[in-house]
């Protein structure tokens, strides 16, 4: 962004979806029109637009969503970058507000516990150079994460390392602090303690390399908090220890040529580094575990590929397959790429995109998940979707983002920690002047220990972690069940649900045809019947003839191939097989060909009374039978329902099927209240009206026509067995397909939401506690420090009880228990 004058600024926006002239005249004819615009021109052959405006009464969001309102994209890029040196959440706090105030920056989102920052920037305005130089000029560390890149995770492996080296070093120069410090105690009077761990200079020399090269880290962090006007754990740290420190030395110093002891406080300091240096080593093996469900989807990718290149088979890691590549996958493999069968067959074990165990068979022409085992079958596959593009990628990716975005009540959190350090410090001042003034008047000893100890007990950690924890492993747990969250903000929301409306066909229902009755007119033989009309509609390209053809291959009978065949649109089916002339259809098919139905009426009418579609047969112009089709319940749907129903939340389904069938399917699994013959374009106005009566509504639906109804809903659950437009308008993708999977939901977004208020309590009421505990004199401040390290692996463990949720539970009304 351009500075033109004082009160006028320019931007550039690159405009995605013009088409023509008038296109580009309508985004500029509403752009003038908003409020502070002075000049705007959009080009049409560039692409983008120029706005000069006042940035006192405008702001470039604003015309971002005039220019989306219209039907346009704003060309935006999303980048993730690798953010180190955070010590507590007023460092993640600091980086989002600097990176939010950058010109072309969209939106910018810190999250401490994965130590990540998530950017949406117009590429016009800003680069990710910028982005970086900016974290950095505010104290920290910035990496751009480059896609199937190991570069960020071999650069955190080697701060640890550091750190760690850090910590052992640390430890072992303090030791003797510790030592020489336990020999004051009263109850440890007995225990030796050589002279020379007493010796105020041998203290000294140890307790430098702590001070000043080992907590260097701190010192470099406080100043660089300072400097851009604000406070972290880092300025309490250093404040804590370096009054011990140099209060420590000046005691050394007017104590030369005395005969008497001194006492010190090179312990202290020493002594708080080593502790908090392990309770950033404990937190960040903990913040590890809580992203396990990440690491163990991307351990279900293949890594190599075997794939055929100018007619020779060859192995080649699987970032190098490209589309169309035919990859042969040997059994016992994991595939690697999406794809379809191009040769071969075999059962493919799907439970890790479906739940299922019991392996699937596939053959030619059936497509193919990669990270999916192939169990006992040589395949060829042909490529038709590599890298990103794959189910699971597009699976870790959802869940990356779940885990990195920020749910509403970690708002609070920002809020108090954003301030929290300044009041701290000022509480730390007023008790070292109360102490030193009226309680222990003249001790400068006395009241330093308690300024320090209020300073180190009062670190904001635990609070900037209490919600991020919470929300990567309840996201990633629920991801290991097929629930995927796209968001904290739906990962919350979802607690509130009371109202859950299920779209029927591919919902409750398998949406497909399955071949549901089959009767035989007493006197013709049953497995003739099945092997004519298995024969005759295995010509047909209907999606019932399809059904009917498995339904009767299902009974392990051969067919025939048919000599003559026609379709009569809407009526049904002829076909001459062997001796036999065959008639398949409607009641109307039947008698054009003058056929007596009156053994069949009355038993037509009671299946077609259930929503089934019933067939007439005929053979040699005489009834047969008859067959029904219908799309069939789910097994789980009923069960799912119940359980819905008694967490307390109102089940409805919603579908444009005629009021008869609705209700026999509603019947069928236990729903009560049906919304029948509702147009797709109404779907959306129908979940409106429920919203209107205060209902918290999730829509649950898998096709196209439900994506309205699911982006309208508070919460929109796709099936992941659906449509990609439904997925793509959807809040929550079920990946199985199975509705227990919304019971499922609503359970893990409970249990987090819960997990994430008890985190914040224990953050809040350790300070809020801790505070005065240490004020009063009753915290050393060793003691403070110690307390303060693992008050941060406290939160983080608790989340990680989110990792061992089970979902074989039970339910009593309004109370998950």
């Amino acid at each position: 962004m351009i500075d033109v004058s004082e009160n006028q600024k320019e931007v550039h926006l690159q405009i995605a979806g013009m088409t023509c002239a008038a296109c580009a005249n309508r985004i500029e004819k509403t752009l003038k029109k908003a409020d502070g615009v002075e000049t705007a021109n959009v080009n049409l052959a560039l692409e983008n637009a120029t706005i000069k405006y006042n940035p006192d009464v405008a702001n470039v969001k604003e015309f971002e969503t005039k220019i989306k309102n219209l039907g346009y994209d704003v060309v935006t890029e999303k980048k993730e970058f690798a953010i180190t040196g955070m010590t507590c959440a007023a460092c993640a706090s600091r980086i989002e507000k600097g990176l939010n105030k950058m010109n072309g920056v969209s939106s910018a989102t810190v999250n401490l516990a994965l130590e990540n920052a998530t950017v949406v920037l117009n590429p016009l305005e800003v680069s990710t150079q910028a982005i970086i130089q900016k974290v950095e000029k505010l104290g920290y560390g910035a990496l751009l994460k480059k896609e199937n890149s190991s570069d960020t995770a071999e650069y955190k492996e080697k701060v640890l390392k550091r750190q760690k080296n850090k910590f052992i070093i640390s430890a072992i120069l303090s030791l003797p602090l510790l030592w020489a410090m336990v020999g004051h105690f009263q109850f440890t009077s007995s225990l030796y303690v050589p002279a020379l761990f007493m010796n105020p200079w041998f203290q000294l020399i140890l307790s430098i390399p702590v001070q000043f090269i080992i907590g260097k880290q701190f010192y470099v962090g406080a100043y660089k908090a300072l400097r851009n006007q604000s406070a972290n754990m880092d300025v309490l740290v250093a404040l804590g220890t370096s009054a011990a420190f140099f209060y420590s030395l000046y005691l050394t110093i007017v104590s030369i040529g005395s005969n008497g002891g001194v006492e010190l406080y090179y312990e202290t300091s020493s002594i708080l580094i080593t502790l908090i240096l392990l309770g950033k080593l404990f937190e960040a093996r903990a913040k590890g575990r809580s992203s396990e469900a990440i690491k163990k989807l991307m351990g279900l990718q293949a890594k190599t590929a075997i794939v055929e290149r100018n007619g020779v088979e060859k192995e080649i890691p699987l970032d190098q397959v490209v589309l169309n590549d035919i990859v042969y996958v040997k059994p016992g493999e994991k595939v690697p790429v999406d794809g379809v069968i191009m040769e071969g067959n075999s059962a493919v074990d799907e439970s890790m995109i479906t739940g299922e165990s019991v392996p699937v068979d596939k053959t030619v022409g059936d497509s193919i998940i990669g990270a999916t085992i192939n169990k006992n079958g040589f395949l060829k596959i042909k490529a038709l979707k590599v890298g990103k593009d794959t189910a699971l990628a597009q699976i870790i990716k959802i869940v990356e983002d779940a885990q990195g975005s920020k749910a509403p009540i970690q708002r609070l959190a920002d809020k108090i920690s954003g301030i929290f350090v300044p009041i701290v410090v000022a509480l730390a001042v007023i008790t070292f002047f109360i102490w030193f003034i009226w309680i222990n008047p003249g001790s400068f000893p006395s009241a330093l220990e308690k300024f320090i100890a209020v300073l180190v007990i009062a670190c904001p950690c635990a609070l900037g972690l209490a919600t991020p924890t919470s929300i990567m492993a309840g996201s990633g747990r629920a991801a290991e069940i097929g629930v995927l969250f796209k968001g904290g903000e739906h990962l919350e929301k979802t607690h509130f649900i009371n109202t859950v409306v299920l779209d029927k066909t591919g919902t409750v229902t398998k949406g497909e045809p399955t071949l549901t009755d089959v009767i035989v007119k007493e006197g013709f033989d049953e497995n003739l019947f099945l092997r004519l009309i298995g024969s005759a509609e295995k010509q047909s390209e209907h999606p019932v003839a399809e059904a009917i053809v498995q339904g009767v291959k299902e009974k392990k009978i051969s067919l025939f191939e048919a000599e003559q065949f026609n379709a009569i649109p809407g009526y049904g089916i002829q076909a001459l097989i062997k001796e036999y002339s065959v008639l398949i259809g409607t009641q109307k098919l039947m008698e054009q060909h003058h056929i007596n139905l009156m053994d069949a009426l009355e038993l037509k009418q009671k299946l077609e009374s259930v929503g089934k579609t019933v067939m007439l047969v005929a053979v040699n112009q005489q009834y047969v039978g008859m067959i029904a089709v219908a799309d069939i319940v789910k097994e789980t749907s009923k069960d799912a329902i119940n359980r819905l129903k008694n967490m307390g939340i109102e089940v409805m389904m919603m579908t444009g099927d005629n009021q008869r069938t609705a209700e026999s399917i509603g019947k069928l699994v236990g729903i009560d209240q049906v919304i029948s013959e509702v147009l797709p374009s109404d779907k959306a106005k129908e979940v409106k009206k429920l919203q209107d009566q205060g209902k918290t509504v999730a829509m649950v639906g898998d096709g196209i026509n439900d994506a309205p109804a699911l982006a309208t809903a508070d919460i929109g659950m796709a099936i992941g067995t659906g449509t990609d437009v439904a997925i793509e308008a959807a809040d929550i993708t079920l990946i199985r397909g199975d509705l227990n999977s919304i019971a499922d939901a609503i359970f893990m977004s409970k249990k987090t939401i819960r997990n994430i208020k008890q985190n914040l309590f224990w953050a809040l009421a350790y300070n809020s506690i801790g505070i005065p505990i240490a004020a009063a004199g009753f915290l050393a401040p060793w003691l403070a420090g110690a307390a303060m390290a693992f008050s941060s692996v406290s939160v983080v463990l608790n989340a990680l009880r989110l990792q061992r949720v089970k979902f074989k539970i039970s339910f009593s009304k309004n109370n998950v228990k």
